[in-house]
């Protein structure tokens, strides 16, 4: 019997010591990724978006990106939205995002899935505080913004 027990405490030892390794590791692939994505997320806002950069705009959106809003609906066309983002280099207010917070999680395979909450602003004054969803996909080792769900804009309350 005792042979028994020291046999099943050495199995449970190795399995608890397993499962936490396997712990570690989904931690550090998490924390990669999240990375990753707060990477992609910055060349999205701060370059192709606060500073205008259509080139880095069209590398970072997917070919086939679909982008809802809760004001303007479907939006499909990649061509009007690299038209829009150089159109505001002619507006006489400089308009900007910042990121408030964020969570990431893996979509199987296909990318990754950001859920969070950002505020527009108009001459660095807060207008606009907004959530979104963007779907990322993993193209070898490039990210593409996939799919963008923009919604529950509302005027910026302190």
């Amino acid at each position: 019997m005792v042979p028994m027990i020291n046999t099943l405490v050495l199995f449970m030892l190795f399995l608890s010591r397993q499962a936490s390794a396997y712990v570690k590791h989904e931690n550090v692939k998490n924390n990669l990724l999240h990375a990753e994505i707060i990477e992609m997320d910055t060349l999205l806002f701060d370059v192709a978006f606060n500073q205008y950069d259509a080139a880095a705009f069209r590398r970072i959106i997917s070919e086939d990106v679909e982008f809802y809003d809760d004001r303007y609906g479907l939006n499909v066309s990649n061509d009007n939205k690299i038209k829009s983002l150089i159109g505001k280099h002619t507006r006489s207010q400089k308009v900007t995002r910042k990121l408030n917070s964020c969570t990431i999680d893996k979509l199987g395979d296909f990318g990754a899935v950001q859920l969070g909450e950002h505020t527009f602003y108009s001459n660095d004054i807060p207008q606009v505080k907004g959530k979104f969803i963007h779907i990322w996909e993993r193209k070898n080792k490039d990210w593409k913004l996939k799919r963008v769900v923009s919604y529950e804009h509302k005027p910026f309350e302190p």
